[in-house]
């Protein structure tokens, strides 16, 4: 659901929004009123599900003594490749929660005080780099989390 949302952000809702505007019609209202504020809800909360999730599941796979999370996030022999993924999940996380969602507060108006036109282009920027990185480490991350699963290098 993070991973799909992503993308629908990155090549589906960018572009239209960008084409809403320059039609006139309906405008980007459709989109930044009813369909945004719904995706980015389900957006934060599957990163954080996912992330969770990972975590767990990275005590499920640990055979030995101690921690699997521990094991992943300090790079141990066995979990090279699955906790270089489960860094870049977490720079993902925090780029979520951190980054775009409070810029895309502004950008939407959910914000309770109203955000200037600059502040509102500052968010803009903020939040498409961030989805953008989130884009590229997406790809990376994801062979990271699925090699441990399938004897690839560790």
């Amino acid at each position: 659901t993070w991973i799909g949302l992503l993308y629908y952000f990155n090549f589906v809702q960018v572009p239209a929004v960008g084409a809403a505007v320059a039609d006139g019609d309906p405008g980007p209202a459709a989109i930044n009123k009813y369909v945004a504020p719904a995706a980015l809800l389900w957006f934060r909360w599957a990163a954080l599900l996912t992330w969770i999730t990972g975590a767990m599941a990275l005590e499920a796979i640990h055979t030995a003594d101690g921690s699997g999370f521990v094991a992943a996030f300090t790079i141990a022999e066995g979990y090279k490749v699955i906790g270089m993924g489960a860094w870049l999940g977490t720079i993902m996380l925090f780029n979520v929660w951190v980054l775009i969602w409070p810029n895309q507060k502004k950008i939407l108006g959910l914000n309770a005080e109203a955000s200037s036109a600059e502040e509102i282009a500052k968010a803009k920027f903020v939040a498409l780099m961030a989805s953008r990185t989130n884009t590229m480490l997406s790809i990376p991350m994801i062979l990271g989390m699925t090699a441990h699963a399938h004897s690839l290098p560790i």
